[in-house]
């Protein structure tokens, strides 16, 4: 199969990486010319993935129409606020090709607040498309250890022919029937994450870690509920899941930037010097657009946007979690 990978960073490399040694012609797009250059040359990521060589056949390229001829499968993986206008650019440079398309990217559009695959049923109208998400850092991915993601799309022959086509010996893959739930669940649990980071930065210990997992888990599922998601979803990979790895991993970027908050410094600081993105910040703000649009009360969400963009003080944020009235423990 012909497979075309739409985004260079750490989790489109692994999975061109992984697809093309399961027998496929992969072809990956990358934005940074420095990435196209050591992939073809060194046969490594460098800048994203380094110290893990790849897989011979897979070819970068820096024009997205070079990777799309014959393309039979097109993995979506750029950030969540570049997906819009990439996938305006793949539409054009299509040439009535009609591929199956996965989305890798986990965040919700600011502005529309819609997922993904909502996004590229606009930009590539009429391509079956479908989410993969759960709980997967690429370095360990790449390494080969098992790890367990779950593919949805109301198209079920789509998302089978994606489980099919991704899975492997370590890489398993499972199925749903709700695309939106697992992109929220996915996209939602890096919000929990910077809590979660804010929390050891402070030198906090287990007991407001599950406190916080487990009512940011009830958040997630109240959520979803009132968007008509399957509540059964937020309890699956692509939500507890997900949650668990992201926010006690410690490859997690939005954990790690939960910390460093912890330990005193802006956010303003920490993103001047990433070169990879913390979704968890834009979908805050998606989060609390949601919890008002909606009716839902989502108090870790709000609490996480205040310290964020407003500057309120840490401690004083987790008071106010802490002092909220007094009510029965309850999921609706």
């Amino acid at each position: 199969m012909v497979i075309a990978v739409i985004g260079g960073g750490s989790w489109g490399t692994t999975l061109a990486d992984l697809l093309t040694r399961a027998g496929h012609r992969v072809r990956i797009w990358a934005r940074e010319p420095e990435v196209v250059e050591s992939i073809n040359r060194e046969r490594i990521n460098e800048l994203f993935l380094p110290d893990a060589p790849l897989a011979e056949g897979l070819t970068a390229h820096g024009e997205i129409a070079e990777t799309l001829p014959g393309v039979e499968l097109l993995v979506s993986a750029t950030p969540s606020h570049a997906v819009r206008e990439i996938s305006g650019q793949v539409s054009t440079a299509l040439d009535g090709a009609r591929p199956l398309v996965v989305s890798v990217s986990k965040g919700l559009e600011e502005g529309t607040l819609k997922p993904m695959t909502e996004v590229m049923a606009e930009t590539l109208p009429g391509l079956p498309a479908v989410a993969l998400s759960g709980p997967s850092f690429a370095n360990e991915v790449y390494r080969g250890h098992p790890t367990a993601v779950v593919v949805a799309g109301q198209d079920q022959r789509a998302a089978e022919k994606a489980q099919r086509v991704f899975s492997t010996g370590y890489f398993r893959v499972y199925t749903s029937r709700d695309p939106y739930g697992v992109q929220l669940g996915g996209a939602l649990k890096n919000v929990i994450a910077i809590a979660a980071g804010v929390l050891g930065g402070l030198g906090m210990g287990y007991n407001p870690r599950a406190a916080l997992l487990t009512r940011g888990l009830a958040e997630m599922t109240r959520l979803g509920q009132a968007l008509g998601c399957n509540p059964m979803t937020f309890g699956g990979l692509a939500g507890m899941g997900d949650l668990i790895l992201t926010s006690s991993g410690p490859q997690s970027r939005n954990r790690s930037l939960g910390e460093e908050l912890g330990r005193g410094r802006t956010l303003a600081a920490i993103m001047g010097e990433r070169r990879t993105v913390a979704e968890g910040v834009r979908t805050t703000r998606a989060a609390v657009a949601l919890s008002q649009k909606t009716g839902v009360e989502l108090p870790i969400a709000q609490e996480v946007g205040n310290v964020l963009f407003d500057g309120k003080e840490l401690k004083r944020a987790i008071s106010d979690l802490m002092e909220r009235e007094l009510k029965a423990e309850h999921w609706e």
